[in-house]
Formats: structure tokens, sequence, C-alpha cells
């Protein structure tokens, strides 16, 4: 089985997880928001120094490729290349929503009937990235920035339980409010990016180290501080 580093820089927290055999062996978690160009190499490094491992014993690199923060995504991609480059590992990619839906299978998040699964990543006011899984973890609408209203997902929630988890559950559930649905505010973990690395792993979808660049979704907008400076 593959040996696997797990990098996951989306929001505003970042980890890093080894995988082993088919399971998590090491973890590692930021308690502190916008950390990751300070903590996210030191993880990688102490997950590795606790298995007695270097990172050419590994045998890839994957990395949550968004939607997700502008800066987060860049540390991420920038540090999982750094370590595919210097020890010649293949680079994979896991997507940001994907990593949500099997971190809420993992934590056993899910209510009981469940029958959609609505993974969401913040991005600014009343807008998230967000796409709609199956109860079987199968996606089954695509990934789109949302503005959330009133209405947002009735169809979903009219036809049973909807689980809304990740960093824009809160702001979700302050718009939606229906019965069948279920806030779960947290951020993806490195640690539930194991069965899709694995999945990418098996089927070789490698990705090219040299020209990969994260799934923004949207344009990076630059903002002008309105503090002087001077």
């Amino acid at each position: 089985m593959a040996r696997i580093i797990l990098i996951e820089t989306s929001t505003e927290l970042c980890s890093a997880a080894l995988a082993e055999n088919g399971e998590i062996t090491s973890y590692r978690e930021s308690t502190e928001p916008r950390t990751h160009a300070s903590l996210t190499a030191v993880f990688v490094k102490k997950i590795l120094e606790e298995r007695g491992l270097s990172v050419k014993d590994c045998d890839a690199v994957c990395v949550s490729k968004g939607p997700g923060s502008y800066t987060g995504l860049r540390v991420g991609v920038s540090t999982a290349k750094g370590l595919c480059f210097g020890a010649g590992l293949p680079l994979l990619a896991a997507g940001t929503l994907d990593i949500l839906v099997w971190q809420a299978f993992d934590e056993g998040i899910a209510p009981e009937r469940c029958k959609y699964i609505v993974p969401m990543i913040d991005a600014r006011r009343m807008e998230a990235y967000t796409a709609v899984f199956d109860a079987d973890g199968r996606q089954i609408r695509e990934t789109m920035p949302e503005i959330f209203s009133a209405d947002s997902y009735r169809e979903l929630l009219e036809d049973g339980k909807v689980l809304f988890i990740g960093d824009a559950a809160g702001k979700c559930s302050s718009v939606i409010s229906h019965e069948n649905a279920v806030f779960r505010q947290c951020c993806p973990k490195a640690s539930s990016m194991l069965r899709p690395a694995m999945t990418e792993y098996e089927k070789k979808r490698f990705q090219d180290v040299a020209y990969f660049e994260p799934f923004y979704l949207k344009e990076f907008v630059a903002t002008v501080s309105k503090k002087k400076l001077f």
C-alpha cells in the first residue's frame, strides 16, 4: 500500500497528515487562523519525524486543490510542489468539497437518513463555493459560487435531510430555516483526504508538478487598504 503525505490549507486553518497502508498514522492541525505559511512545512516535518521517515520514504504528496482561500491554496500547493521536486515524488490533488464530504462520513456527522450533503467553503459576504452530493458521496451538482437566500436548496430540503458542512455553514444557517436542514460549521482536515488521495493514487491520476494550479473557481481580487501607511 502507498505512503502519502496529505496537506490541507484551503481555509483559515491548515493541517497535514500521513497515510500509510490505507490508514492515517500521524496528524497535525493548527488552532490559530492564517498560520499556513509558518506551520504547513513544520507539520509535514513533524508527521514524518513521528514515524521515523523522510520525504523520500513516501510514495506521493496529495494537496487540497480548492476551491478556497487564494493565499491558503497557494501555500499548500507550493509546499507540496517543493516536496515533490525535492524527493522526486508524484503530485496528487483532492477537491476541497470532496474532502468535506468524506469528513462527514469519517466523523459520523451526517444525520440519520440524510439524503444530501452540501459542502460549502466561505467566499465572502453571503456567498460560498458549494456543490451537492448524494448520501453515497457522489457529486450530483457542479461546483459553483452561490449566494444564500431563504429559498436556497428548497427542493433538496423538501426531499429529505440535508447536511450543510464547511466553514460557510454558520452563515448559511442564518438564512436558511427548515426542519430538514442540519448545519456543521468546520474546516476541512487533512485526515479526511485519505480516501480521495488513495483513489487518485490507485488510478494514477498524477498532476503535472511544474504546471499544476489550484482550483480557485473565481479570480483573485486585490483590494486597496484604507489604512494610511504614512
